[in-house]
């Protein structure tokens, strides 16, 4: 049995036996024809994975497994917000007429913020060579807005310096951008593989999408909204282990379960083998775990077939450059699952 599929069936058995419900009471979510969407819930739910052993795909059900990578690269990678970005058509629900979700998820990725612990010769340890534009901004944070409104002036050494879509595509595609005083702007996945690769043991690793300031702009508030992360040298091992911990406020466990620990549990190991370490521990820590009320068949179903061996992840060792990360890169092997998929999922909005 895949230790997922064991985390499930527990998780789901007692939300279903001990879970305390929001019937009756004032909820926001609710159904397409406008019904009020109650749970049953749990507080606090935490699974835990060593992914040196398996990783978590769920075989109760078929996990798909390339879509689920897909948003997490266009969330974490590509650092987009516009649904027109992904293959899939899982944020249909929350998009506006031009397909963005607001200052939701990759947008909050794609803003540069400014520190003073940063040097040139640690970009170039983390990144290699890369053009580094100037700018005479000198504000806290620099997002695509204000690069798009050409507030970012670029010095004339920026290719195209006087051309505002150019200084916009200079800005977000450069790792950092000088900033005064010799502090730097960089944005916060930059962040992190600067950090892995030359502060491996601070204990500051963290990224965090719950921006209060933006969530008036935001189509839906982030569920999975911060990630930690931490190094370890474990005895016998020649390189260093990278560990990491998924904060999320709420979950839809029918809807969103599997495909959270899967993702999450990829970005380690692609964040791992991209600063050149090993992927260990995956720590998941729901807030809110619960089940949907037209979803508890659905669940209870699920629970009851009988899980399958974990599959064998493969990860393409010719990539070590996070950027260069593609959903074709991570393939499973032998992978089985214990019962035809569950269609037609209601979901909440």
């Amino acid at each position: 049995m895949a230790k997922i599929d064991d985390n499930f069936i527990r998780m789901c058995t007692d939300i279903l036996e001990n879970g305390t419900t929001t019937e009756g009471q004032k909820v926001r979510p609710h159904w397409p024809d406008g019904t009020p969407a109650y749970t049953i819930k749990k507080f606090g739910v935490v699974t835990r994975y060593n992914l040196q052993e398996e990783f978590p795909v769920l075989t109760l059900r078929k996990t798909p497994v390339k879509s689920a990578l897909d948003e997490l690269l266009w969330i974490w990678q590509a650092k987009s917000s516009n649904i027109h970005d992904l293959h899939s058509g899982v944020w249909d629900e929350w998009a506006d007429e031009t397909g963005s979700i607001g200052k939701a998820y990759g947008y909050q990725m794609a803003v540069k913020h400014r520190y003073h612990d940063i040097s040139e010769e640690g970009l170039r340890h983390a990144f290699g060579d890369f053009a580094i534009p100037e700018t005479a901004f000198t504000g806290d944070v620099l997002t695509p807005e204000l690069a798009q409104e050409g507030t970012v002036l670029f010095t004339a050494d920026c290719p195209d310096a006087g051309n505002t879509a150019q200084r916009a595509r200079a800005f977000t595609g450069a790792h950092a951008v000088r900033a005064e005083n010799g502090w730097w702007y960089m944005d916060q996945v930059d962040r992190v593989i600067y950090d892995l690769k030359n502060n491996p043991f601070s204990r500051r690793i963290m990224t965090s999408i719950y921006t209060f300031a933006d969530l008036h702009a935001m189509h839906l508030y982030p569920c999975a909204y911060s990630m930690t992360f931490n190094v370890t040298q474990q005895k016998g091992h020649n390189k260093l282990t990278l560990n990491g911990i998924l904060n999320q406020r709420s979950q839809d466990i029918l809807a969103a379960f599997a495909w959270n620990e899967w993702q999450y549990a990829c970005l380690l190991a692609l964040m791992a083998q991209a600063c050149d370490m090993e992927a260990g521990e995956f720590v998941h820590v729901v807030a809110d775990a619960h089940i949907y009320d037209r979803h508890t068949d659905a669940v209870r179903e699920l629970i009851g077939r009988t899980p399958k061996p974990a599959p064998k992840v493969r990860i393409n060792p010719d990539i070590h450059d996070f950027y260069k990360f593609t959903r074709d890169d991570v393939r499973l092997e032998g992978y089985e699952v214990a019962g035809g998929q569950i269609t037609n999922i209601p979901i909440a909005i």
